[in-house]
């Protein structure tokens, strides 16, 4: 596996990173791309030259996986968006290699932190379906995992729970903003 740009004008690539947006999200969260060509969009987007967009790509030259980054606050804080590995593969290090390989890019721009927003609108975590007011730290501090949310995935990372977003989806369902240190 190596992880390289990825480059618009690669239509099969791109292609196959599209379809990877759209079966990712399905489950969980099904209006993020619901068809092709939203998330053929997507990564036209996301291919714009003050953005990072790297893929892993196997020896064949076949999408792996896909991360992005998006700069904010004059390039000292970058969102990571998206992150998706094709399912096929998940659990054998592309995800976490996609996530330390953003780091370096964005740390060799010159960003301080990195940052990354990961919705729960399907009842995965003990945030979900619940009023978060009045206090919404405790609930941040006992957060726990319920059916594989991927905040832990991001944790394992060195991100850490730096707040939420109550409702952000509609009542009940948060977005759960992690971030890091990527340098100094």
């Amino acid at each position: 596996m190596k992880i390289i740009n990825l480059d618009f004008h690669n239509r099969p690539v791109v292609t196959q990173v599209a379809e990877m947006l759209v079966a990712g999200f399905a489950e969980h969260w099904p209006d993020a791309w619901p068809e092709l060509d939203g998330a053929l969009e997507e990564v036209a987007v996301m291919s714009q030259p003050d953005r990072i967009s790297r893929v892993a790509v196997d020896a064949d030259g076949t999408a792996l996986g896909w991360i992005g980054g998006i700069p904010e606050y004059d390039g000292n804080v970058w969102e990571l968006h998206p992150l998706i590995v094709r399912p096929d593969v998940q659990g054998k290090g592309i995800g976490r290699a996609l996530g330390r390989d953003l780091e370096a890019q964005v740390a060799a721009r010159g960003g301080l932190t990195l940052w990354v927003g990961s919705d729960d609108e399907d009842g995965m975590t003990s945030l979900s379906n619940v009023d978060l007011y009045p206090n919404v730290a405790e609930k941040i501090m006992n957060i726990r995992n319920l059916r594989r949310h991927p905040y832990e995935f991001y944790q394992k990372l060195g991100f850490v729970i730096t707040g939420v977003v109550p409702d952000a989806n509609g009542w009940g369902k948060p977005d759960i903003m992690l971030s890091k240190r990527v340098s100094r």
